[in-house]
């Protein structure tokens, strides 16, 4: 009771929650495969609360676990019996500095409202996914998010100058630099984005804003095969000085899941076919950008010309060029209903791979023989942003005991390792990925890694059993 005295001290009795109502919406996780009420969860509004929070706590040697928009999908914010650190009321845009296009926001900034906030100047925070109306930035940097416009900007690593962090013992860690260059000593910035909250606690971050695209040209494709889909992604970069942002494979699998499960949805074809990309390009240069005497939009005539030359290939079988801000708007909701669609079945696993770009194709062969091998009636499901080698594949076996779940996914990971990938491309660890790290990761890596949190967390109370798996 006395962390409890001490919490409330800290953040007022109105947001310090118990009780099995007042905490539900933390008592489970978006896929419905962790749930487990926490002790209490406490709601700081202020890095200086956040502090008081974690002071308390490692004077009683408590365990927290931080949590922000809960969007994530391997249990990372999984507390049963413990206490959830909420970032929700730290929400607050702190600056926008249009000249030198910086923002500066706090952990519990919905991304839609960063996006809404730049793009109010005329630019962009480009870090984008399905939830970003949900998702918050301290999450996105706890877990390096990616999304689907990495292959132009990066992930949220390559979108931050500075961090603010709060240690397990309760230090403010003040690391938001606002330069593009700082050669003084170790970046350890880096450290904690990534780290799923278990070496601190980000409260705030610097941010780098872009300029804004004046024009987009956004397509859906229809390619023969996947190594046909890579060769319009080298063609496009190419026509386009590297202005490709997002290459989004669905193939037909997906895009009839999305027709059985999205009211509303359409083909994205007269005709079906077996492999389909979206893909979008965005100009920022005006020479690109603004119409021509006739209406034509440069960029949108470059992505067409790609096009029609790979058509009388037939490297390329069918195109949809959006025409209108609706149709581009259709063509991103088809590919951002994916987690929507993914858990629509009893049994699941749900993985996040990634690949060389030359064996993306071997891959998906290789893991469905693999699958069939165990279980024959199988099935499986795939989404990828195909130009950085991610591949969401999620399997939908038969049964759902928890050896055969667990046999899945390690067939999935060994598959995807042997051929010179990873187990996790930008959804984190959490808790779903701690087997693949002891059997996968370097294990000279995993013992710098304890150390490192055995060194920022000696009593091992920051988010505990995630991320680094034990000895």
């Amino acid at each position: 009771m006395d962390i409890i005295a001490r919490l409330v001290a800290a953040v007022g009795p109105a947001n310090l929650l118990r009780g099995e109502e007042a905490v539900a919406p933390w008592a489970r996780d978006w896929t419905g495969r962790y749930v487990g009420a926490p002790l209490a969860v406490v709601r700081p509004g202020s890095t200086a609360e956040v502090s008081q929070v974690m002071a308390a706590a490692h004077a009683a040697g408590v365990a927290v676990v931080p949590a922000s928009g809960r969007t994530g999908l391997t249990g990372a914010t999984h507390a049963p019996d413990r206490i959830v650190l909420s970032l929700d009321r730290m929400n607050r845009i702190r600056a926008v500095k249009a000249g030198p296009r910086l923002l500066i926001a706090e952990a519990g900034v919905i991304l839609d409202r960063l996006h809404e906030a730049a793009e109010a100047h005329d630019l962009i925070f480009p870090l984008t996914f399905g939830a970003k109306g949900s998702a918050m930035i301290g999450g996105a940097l706890s877990t390096n998010a990616g999304g689907s416009n990495v292959l132009r900007y990066g992930s949220a690593r390559e979108q931050c100058l500075g961090i603010e962090v709060v240690l397990a013992d309760g230090r403010v860690l003040d690391l938001m630099s606002e330069l593009h260059k700082d050669n003084s000593g170790y970046a350890l910035r880096h450290l904690f984005i990534g780290a799923e909250g278990t070496l601190g606690v980000i409260t705030a971050a610097v941010l780098k804003l872009l300029p804004r695209p004046r024009a987009y040209a956004t397509a859906m494709v229809a390619v023969p095969s996947i190594t046909a889909g890579l060769d319009l992604l080298a063609r496009l970069r190419e026509a386009t000085g590297g202005a490709v942002e997002a290459f989004e494979y669905m193939p037909r699998s997906y895009i009839e899941a999305h027709l059985a499960h999205i009211p509303g949805a359409r083909e994205p074809f007269d005709a079906p076919h077996d492999h389909t990309i979206m893909v979008e390009v965005g100009a920022v240069a005006p020479r690109d950008a603004e119409p021509g005497p006739d209406g034509t939009i440069p960029v949108v005539e470059q992505v067409e010309e790609v096009l029609a030359d790979l058509m009388d290939r037939g490297q390329v079988l069918d195109a949809v060029v959006a025409r209108s801000e609706a149709q581009r708007r259709e063509m991103w909701a088809r590919r951002e209903s994916a987690a929507e669609i993914t858990f629509t079945q009893p049994f699941f696993v749900d993985t996040d791979i990634a690949v060389p770009l030359d064996r993306l194709e071997e891959f998906l062969a290789t893991i469905r023989h693999r699958l069939a091998g165990i279980d024959p009636e199988a099935k499986d499901f795939v989404v990828s942003h195909l130009g950085d080698g991610n591949i969401h594949y999620t399997a939908y076996p038969t049964r759902g005991n928890s050896d055969h779940l667990a046999a899945i996914r390690a067939l999935v990971d060994d598959t995807a390792v042997s051929l010179g990938g990873s187990f996790s491309a930008e959804h984190g660890i959490g808790q779903s990925k701690l087997s693949a790290m002891r059997t996968h990761k370097d294990p000279v890596a995993v013992e710098v890694m304890r150390s490192l949190k055995a060194a920022l967390d000696p009593k091992g109370l920051l988010n505990p059993g995630k991320t680094v798996p034990g000895p």
